[in-house]
């Protein structure tokens, strides 16, 4: 009996762990994420030349009213942020339906960061998250993921986990995993 209960408590533990690991917590464990799309232009773009820098990378498509939104707010956050060691990447996962799209939305927007096209499902779901957009992640300047928002960010989140990266993980460390879908603002 006493073996068992130790067994179960050792099973436990280790699925803490990793469950921590997984979630981007600070157990050493965790992998840097990758990503290798296309620019707007064809070439072929990788998260891991990003290294050294704090990655704000967002999910997005041309029909996502929420991407709409939420858009002004990451352009606005993307300037102010300019000449730090912060990149903002935007993700279009738009089909080859809609990709035509893609150039119209980025001029309407005013953005200026890059965006990498091309993006599925299975690349939303190697970054943890759904198929739903917008998503967010907050990647260190090792290629972790700290930080996750799925569905439209309100207003400063972005700066909450930007700022925390860039104090180097000082203080509280924002939520982990925050989830906006299916809420009513």
């Amino acid at each position: 009996m006493r073996r068992r209960l130790m067994c179960m408590i050792s099973v436990a533990v280790f699925c803490l762990a990793a469950g921590q690991a997984v979630a981007g917590g600070s157990g050493g464990a965790e992998k840097p994420v990758s990503l290798t799309l296309r620019d707007m232009q064809g070439t072929k773009v990788k998260l891991s030349d990003l290294r050294g820098k704090i990655v704000v990378l967002n999910f997005w498509a041309t029909w996502c009213g929420p991407c709409n939104v939420e858009m002004p707010m990451l352009v606005n956050a993307a300037n102010s942020y300019a000449g730090k060691q912060v990149a903002f990447v935007g993700v279009s996962v738009d089909s080859t339906d809609t990709q035509d799209k893609v150039a119209g939305f980025v001029k309407n927007l005013h953005i200026g960061y890059p965006i990498w096209v091309g993006a599925t499902d299975v690349d939303m779901k190697r970054l943890q998250f759904t198929n739903a957009v917008p998503a967010t992640a907050f990647i260190d300047a090792d290629g972790i993921v700290h930080a996750r928002i799925q569905g439209q960010m309100r207003p400063g989140e972005i700066e909450e986990r930007v700022d925390w990266m860039l104090s180097g993980k000082q203080g509280n460390s924002p939520a982990v995993l925050v989830n906006h879908l299916n809420e009513k603002e």
